[in-house]
């Protein structure tokens, strides 16, 4: 029961916190300036809580619909001034209205929103680098023959060490210094060090990456893969609510044989599992001395456009093979604060660039998503523990921030391109002109959420 939980939960607690931080993120600007707020909404529709706080009486309202929020400043051109309207504001009140604001505080009002969301990100990456990051590290293990990275001569058991001049700690870095490389190079120079510790330097073709096929992992897409050693396959631990767990394998369970097929080695155990997605696996294991027979349907994902199978369990390892495999780096207080800022400027220029190569058709639109996905990863990041569901919303929040920057009008980078015009041109952008640009904006907005929800559908389709 608490399992089926927490994806809605996740997906509440996501939403939720983003989009309260972003709407403060405006509502605490323009009380800096000493605008007028009306009323700070999260969520759209009716109304299910609504209370009055402050000297000005500000309406805080939660809604139905908890697919964003707005924050309602007093505005001269939203009152009702016809003659049987009652005047309900004095000449103090109207001298805080939005609209009589200089350029200046209204910019700073629209990009406070988008601003709170980027600043979240940079705490919740600080947060996460304080308490340390596991990472696997980048020892490369079979090279595919003909991939770019067996014609750029990388050899097994090599260790990564720079792209591009920029180090690589982890293997994660790896995918995402190749990702932010392949926009703008399509040769990238790859440092490795071999078990003699000679250093390589190695040109890889990066012009095989195919922004259309946004299944395929970069890393994949070069011949990279990660080195792994002859495991024996025992369990170490199982998602919850995952394959594994609903068939009840456990923490240090032997896998002796798969479909009466003699199991040595965890690998073993990962190809079979691969080739039966959402086929009953009868597994035979060994727990504390007594063979025990176990039926486990690994559920079925999507990689590199094949339907594959996972059972959400990884393996028991020991602390000597541990140390060879996995670094935990550390980071002082300032460090962290120092990366976690830089990582969220790389992901925020990275989305950006993602979105501009979307527009000109290098990118595929198949990579937006909706909330469906949204609250998919919200689920499975949840049950990945605490620190990996941080992440997640740092990601998100550093989305929400991006997407809102857009010169769209309706979204808060729409109002900056109006009052970019101002500041140019010396007036305001006409009521007509604004009139017609959030048609437009609507038309666009809902353009891209038809797009991200088609994505939505067809992944829970294919899986």
């Amino acid at each position: 029961m608490l399992a089926a939980l927490i994806t809605p939960l996740a997906f509440i607690v996501t939403l939720g916190l983003l989009v309260t931080v972003h709407e403060y993120g405006h509502f605490q600007m323009a009380k800096w300036c000493g605008i007028k707020v009306l009323k700070f909404s999260i969520g759209f529709g009716k109304p299910l809580l609504r209370k009055q706080f402050g000297k000005d009486q500000t309406e805080f309202v939660l809604a139905a619909i908890p697919l964003g929020g707005y924050v309602k400043m007093l505005d001269e051109r939203e009152i009702d001034t016809s003659a049987l309207a009652v005047p309900c504001y004095s000449n103090a009140d109207l001298k805080r209205a939005f609209n009589r604001q200089s350029v200046i505080k209204r910019i700073l009002v629209v990009l406070a929103g988008p601003a709170a969301n980027l600043i979240l990100a940079i705490l919740l990456y600080w947060v996460v680098l304080l308490m340390g990051v596991v990472g696997m590290k980048p020892i490369l293990g079979e090279i595919p023959a003909n991939s770019p990275a067996a014609i750029a001569n990388f050899v097994k058991g090599d260790i990564l060490q720079k792209i591009n001049g920029k180090n690589v700690t982890h293997w994660q870095d790896a995918r995402w210094l190749l990702l932010n490389a392949s926009l703008k190079n399509k040769i990238v120079e790859v440092s490795t060090i071999n078990a003699r510790n000679e250093v390589h330097v190695h040109p890889l073709d990066l012009s095989h990456v195919d922004y259309e096929d946004s299944n395929r992992d970069i890393l994949d897409v070069v011949g990279f893969t990660l080195f792994q050693p002859e495991l024996p396959p025992r369990i170490g631990e199982t998602i919850k609510g995952s394959a594994a767990d609903r068939a009840g394998l456990k923490t240090n369970d032997l896998v002796i044989a798969i479909n009466n097929k003699s199991i040595k080695h965890w690998e073993e155990l990962v190809q079979i599992v691969k080739l039966h997605p959402n086929e009953p696996l009868n597994f035979l294991i060994l727990r504390s001395h007594v063979n025990l027979k176990l039926t486990v349907i690994p559920q079925v994902i999507i990689e590199n456009n094949k339907r594959v199978g996972r059972i959400g369990a990884t393996f028991k390892i020991d602390q000597r093979v541990s140390d060879s495999l996995f670094v935990t780096t550390h980071y002082t207080v300032f460090g962290a604060l120092l990366k976690a800022t830089q990582k969220t400027w790389e992901t925020a220029v990275f989305s950006l660039k993602m979105i501009g190569n979307m527009l000109t058709g290098e990118a595929s639109w198949k990579s937006m998503s909706g909330p469906v996905t949204i609250a998919s990863y919200a689920g499975q990041t949840a049950n990945m523990g605490f620190i990996v569901f941080i992440g997640f919303l740092a990601l998100v929040s550093i989305s929400i921030g991006v997407l809102n920057l857009l010169p769209i009008p309706v979204l808060d980078g729409g109002h900056l391109m109006y009052y970019m015009v101002e500041i140019f041109t010396g007036k305001p952008v006409s009521e007509l002109t604004m009139a017609i640009g959030q048609k437009i904006g609507f038309v666009l907005l809902g353009l891209m959420m038809t797009v991200a929800f088609y994505n939505d559908i067809n992944r829970l389709i294919t899986g």
